[in-house]
């Protein structure tokens, strides 16, 4: 199947290790990047620290809520991070790559190419509004981890 991707990086200065586990805590730590303007909720079903952690999360986007379920893994245990949905298999993966003292952090999705014009419409209005949502998403990041908590 096709898939288009949508990314963003930004470099947080803190070490890696601190950010990648605020990522992989979704008990406590990722609720507190998700940014409020977009996600309703997300909510653990089943784990919490990382690779088999199964998340459900309301999304607002394009106007509506969006209930969906992932999976998350660890495909690069440390270093890389994904949550798939378990509908569609959109993928969105977090991927932490040290920098010096700093922390160079990309959120990137990979969106599925299904079939049909209302498919292709919101695929171009959902790349073009996800990167806003990773530059709040990464400041939240930053602002976390920085702080070292």
């Amino acid at each position: 199947m096709m898939t288009s991707t949508v990314s963003s990086t930004a470099r947080v200065q803190a070490p890696a290790r601190r950010v990648y586990d605020l990522i992989a805590d979704y008990r406590n730590g990722h609720k507190r990047i998700v940014p409020p303007t977009y996600f309703r909720s997300l909510d653990v079903e089943s784990g919490g620290g990382g690779d088999g952690t199964v998340i459900r999360v309301t999304i607002h986007l394009l106007g509506a809520d969006r209930t969906y379920r992932a999976k998350v893994t660890e495909p690069e245990p440390g270093r890389v991070i994904t949550e798939t949905d378990l509908e569609n298999g959109l993928a969105t993966s977090f991927i932490v790559t040290p920098n010096g003292g700093a922390t160079d952090v990309t959120i990137s999705t990979k969106i599925p190419h299904l079939p049909g014009v209302v498919a292709a419409v919101q695929r171009w209005l959902v790349r073009r509004t996800l990167p806003r949502i990773y530059r709040e998403e990464l400041a939240l990041i930053a602002s976390e981890s920085e702080g070292g908590r």
